[in-house]
This record gives structure tokens, C-alpha cells and sequence, in this order.
């Protein structure tokens, strides 16, 4: 009994990477990443799933959770009205630094934010972030993190199908060009465009490109 179960787990075994590699994870993005929240007060996150960060997937079920040590919270998050697109409501109880994790519903395909600051209503706003601090953090709301490794961005390089980006500066003016229309380098590229706002554009470039120096060899 033994030897024949054997033979129909190891086939399952073997399944197991090639169900990663042809259809079991997603890229999700957040639309707008706000700097801080305040308690009580909606946070909507508006975001887009995509399977192997290209096929916008609709219909799925994705929730969001938000952490606070022993305190947590969640919400479903509804469709939009564009393809992939689904926007969750959380309420905050508390202040604090809140970890935001958004299940997909794809897969178990997942995505934890780099952790947000949250204030009591009518308390003096946090200062405002570096462009490099920022830009870390849009690193991973927006599904950079999935397919890129980078050795300070902590669960970096889910499935990592794009070059290793620790200590790899990019020429400024290129970096703009390609996050505004990955398209630049060719058909084959499969990053796709993501919309990226300038500002948003500027503080990937401050987080990935910190000195200024590219590397003349990329």
C-alpha cells in the first residue's frame, strides 16, 4: 500500500513547481499609496491584479487585512470599473503603525505593505517622507517587489523573473523614461505599463539610484 501511494504523490510533488511557473501567482498594484492614515477615518485602497503582472484578472474575491500588534481588522474588497481593478474600505481603530497585507484571491497570491503610520484625528502630521523612503514603499505597493529582488526591501523577489536590483544604479533620465513606457526596450518586455504618476517616477528613482551614479554597464 505504501509503494503504490507513493506513485501518485510524487507525480503531485513534481506538479507543484510547474503550477507556480504557468499560472499560480499575480502582481498586485495600489493606485494611490498614502503616507500616513488617521483613525477612524475610511483609508480606500484602490488596486489592480495581475497574473504574472501582465493579464488583468476580474472576478476575483480579494480581501485586505490591517494589523496593529494584537489589534486587527479587515474588509472585502469590491470590484471596479476597469478590468483587475478592486478598491477596499478599511476603518483604523487606533493609532499606531498598521501592517497591510492584500490577499488577491488569486492563488494565494499575496502583498504586505512596508508598514503605515496612523494618527488620532486633529494630531499634528507625521514629516513627511524622503523621496527614497518613499519610493521604497511604492517599491512594493506596486508589485515591483514580486518580480524584482532587492536585498533591502525585506520579502523581495517573490518569484524574481526580472534582474536583481540591489546595487544596480540606472542612469536618472533612463529610469524615467522606461517607468513611464516599459514599452521603450522592445516586444520583449513583458513589464506593463503602470501608470506611474512623475512623482511616483521620482521617488522609485531616489530609492533605486540613491547616489545619482549609474552604472555604465546596465
Amino acid at each position: 500500500m505504501a509503494t503504490r501511494a507513493s506513485r501518485f504523490t510524487l507525480p503531485a510533488l513534481l506538479l507543484l513547481p510547474l503550477i507556480g511557473v504557468y499560472g499560480g501567482w499575480a502582481v498586485t498594484t495600489i493606485e494611490d499609496l498614502p503616507d500616513y492614515g488617521v483613525v477612524r477615518q475610511p483609508l480606500n485602497l484602490t488596486f489592480t491584479v495581475r497574473q504574472h503582472g501582465v493579464t488583468k484578472l476580474s472576478n476575483l474575491e480579494p480581501r485586505v487585512e490591517a494589523r496593529a500588534g494584537s489589534v486587527t481588522t479587515a474588509a472585502a474588497a469590491e470590484r471596479g470599473k476597469e478590468a483587475g481593478q478592486y478598491t477596499a474600505r478599511l476603518v483604523l481603530p487606533q493609532a499606531g503603525e498598521w501592517t497591510i497585507t492584500i490577499h488577491s484571491g488569486f492563488m494565494g497570491s499575496r502583498v504586505t505593505l512596508v508598514p503605515l503610520q496612523v494618527i488620532e484625528a486633529g494630531a499634528q502630521a507625521p514629516v513627511a517622507l524622503s523621496a527614497a523612503d518613499r519610493g521604497r514603499r511604492l517599491f512594493v505597493a506596486k508589485g515591483c517587489v514580486t518580480c524584482h529582488l532587492h536585498r533591502d526591501v525585506s520579502g523581495s523577489g517573490v518569484v524574481a523573473v526580472g534582474p536583481e536590483l540591489t546595487n544596480r544604479p540606472l542612469a536618472a533620465e533612463y529610469l524615467r523614461r522606461f517607468l513611464a513606457d516599459p514599452s521603450i526596450v522592445g516586444s520583449g518586455n513583458r513589464m506593463p505599463n503602470l501608470n506611474l504618476k512623475q512623482p511616483e517616477i521620482a521617488a522609485l528613482i531616489a530609492f533605486l539610484n540613491p547616489t545619482g551614479h549609474a552604472d555604465v554597464g546596465n
